[in-house]
């Protein structure tokens, strides 16, 4: 009897199966066949909502934190949010270039809530990799110590971090393209900066980088960090005539390259009462005196310096003060997101130069198109300011955001390289 019973509950079990299987309830592979299936697809990051999720090098305290304590730059823990220090108040024009401490900083703070990026301990479920070596501070503590070039410590940490690097299985199975790695100072990772041209670099500008080594399509622009205080109570009845000069600059006139135009605008606008042109160099005096002198203007002149960007347009934007940009190989952050004509204005080199034209614009832009564009920076100013701890839609979520547009023509590289047998094949003549 138990036999007949058996026999018929194997039956139609089988029969349920099969049944299922012809109505497609079951896969008949993962039912019979697990261990045939394949991966689950991974889906493309900008195809989800969720934070970027990223790696970041427990790197020894000397390549960044340490640079800022003398007392710990030979410890070899890395740093943590228990002892990362505070970025020092009397840092002056160093804070420009301080993007590297504020992106560390935020991976080291466990928030997910309004993040654009979360720190993962495991770097398989890592979406990039940070290298927290802060390059620019390298240069502005040991660049300028010695010509000798084998002797510098700042050649010295590089030859260092790029070994470090070199023997990571991460850094190895993509060829760096999905590492993240700041260069913000000009002279930032100046000795190797060629061997890591395949990663994604956070830079201000591309003004001394070559072509085959950096470029929009893989590479994030970063705002400077502004020097000047931010402007939180700018509330006047009337925004435009409370702003008594018409044109303010406050900086270096004496610059290389595009950055002579400084000289010869000097020359134009010397003499005319309205207009504030000066030749300073950053000491904290001279700070309190650029604050004062954006918040009472109406526009804020931003020539190119060394490079085709500066600090100044982004002193600028936290003062509200419209900037008028005169720089022809200008990058600029988030363009991908904010439209800079809704709150700037562009003149060429050449119509700058031309006497009395750039002025002439200048007082006849209209009143009411200046206030759209004075209440337009006041609306956008929170996406340049760095702080800690990090804010939603504040600079380091900014930038964060547009790591994660560049991962898909990463994932595209990396797949792509795996199985072309003539690499970069559309290149060469036909």
């Amino acid at each position: 009897m138990y036999v007949k019973v058996a026999i018929c509950l194997t039956i139609a079990v089988l029969l349920l199966i099969s049944c299922s299987i012809y109505a497609g309830t079951i896969n008949a592979k993962s039912y019979f066949f697990p261990l045939l299936q394949p991966p689950p697809l991974r889906l493309s990051l900008c195809a989800t909502d969720r934070p970027l999720r990223v790696y970041m090098y427990d790197l020894p305290r000397k390549f960044n934190a340490g640079m800022m304590d003398r007392g710990t730059s030979l410890v070899a823990v890395p740093a943590t949010v228990e002892n990362f220090p505070p970025w020092p108040k009397t840092s002056g024009l160093k804070r420009q270039h301080s993007v590297e401490y504020w992106l560390m900083a935020s991976l080291l703070y466990d928030e997910e809530e309004g993040s654009e990026a979360i720190r993962v301990s495991d770097p398989e479920m890592a979406d990039a990799f940070f290298v927290p070596f802060f390059s620019s501070l390298s240069f502005n503590k040991h660049g300028h110590v010695t010509t000798d070039a084998e002797a510098d410590a700042d050649r010295q940490l590089q030859v260092e971090l790029l070994e470090f690097l070199r023997q990571s299985k991460y850094y190895q199975r993509s060829g760096g393209r999905d590492h993240v790695i700041p260069m913000t100072h000009p002279n930032a990772f100046r000795f190797l900066r060629q061997e890591l041209n395949a990663s994604i670099l956070i830079v201000v500008d591309f003004g001394r980088y070559p072509r085959n080594m950096s470029s929009l399509s893989k590479d994030v622009v970063a705002p400077y960090v502004h020097v000047v205080d931010s402007f939180t109570d700018d509330d006047p009845l009337d925004p435009y005539e409370s702003r008594t000069t018409l044109l303010f600059f406050r900086g270096n006139t004496v610059r290389k390259d595009e950055g002579k135009i400084r000289v010869k605008l000097a020359n134009i606008l010397a003499g005319i009462d309205d207009v504030h042109y000066e030749n300073s160099v950053g000491t904290p005096r001279s700070f309190k005196m650029s604050t004062k002198g954006m918040r009472l203007s109406k526009f804020c002149l931003h020539p190119a310096g060394d490079t085709p960007s500066s600090c100044r347009l982004f002193d600028a934007i936290v003062s509200h003060c419209v900037p008028v940009i005169v720089s022809d190989k200008i990058e600029l952050p988030y363009e991908d997101e904010i439209d800079y004509t809704e709150f700037s204005i562009f003149f060429s080199m050449k119509e700058a130069l031309e006497p009395g034209y750039l002025i002439d614009q200048l007082r006849r832009f209209p009143k009411d198109r200046w206030i759209n564009m004075w209440m337009r920076l006041k609306n956008v100013s929170h996406h340049y300011e760095f702080q800690y701890p990090p804010k939603k839609e504040d600079a380091v979520n900014m930038l964060w955001r547009q790591v994660k547009h560049k991962l898909p023509g990463v994932r595209l590289a990396v797949h792509r390289s795996r199985r072309l047998k003539v690499p970069d094949w559309w290149r060469r003549k036909r």
